[in-house]
């Protein structure tokens, strides 16, 4: 692991909750989680078009797309369900519940993806080292809540 990769997915989890904050409080000031998630979506390719702008990445050729697993096209699909999710639940919660339900449960999940090494990740049995960071997890999570 690189330092570089390491502070671009911390910065990746400090946005997290203000992703799910301003993405709730458009939901509560239009009053409807699936035309937010339409701007929520909107927004970030505007955004994505105008990095391409930047860094100028050529189209993946024919080959590439072709040869690409048809279960890999689903990422986007999958983002609904967290970005409703936060839409219409994180100020109901609340920053520290929501994010971290959210990621606790992502934890929980990422362990058991990289043990059964699927949708691309290289296989990482669970240990008990790796069960007890999820227990910890957990018990923090729990310990937030009871505030």
């Amino acid at each position: 692991m690189t330092l570089v990769a390491l502070l671009i997915a911390a910065a990746a989890g400090l946005a997290n909750p203000f992703q799910s904050g301003t993405n709730a409080e458009l939901n509560k000031q239009i009053h409807s989680p699936v035309w937010a998630g339409v701007v929520v979506y909107g927004s970030g390719l505007l955004g994505l078009l105008l990095l391409q702008l930047f860094f100028r990445q050529p189209v993946p050729d024919q080959g590439r797309l072709a040869s690409t697993p048809t279960w890999a096209w689903v990422g986007g699909l999958i983002s609904i369900l967290p970005t409703l999710a936060g839409l219409m639940f994180a100020q109901r919660l609340g920053a520290g519940i929501f994010t971290g339900v959210s990621v606790t449960a992502a934890l929980v999940c990422s362990i058991l993806l990289d043990h059964f090494g699927v949708v691309g990740f290289h296989q990482h049995s669970v240990s008990p080292i790796r069960l007890a960071g999820c227990g910890l997890m957990i018990a923090g999570l729990w310990m937030i809540a009871r505030t």
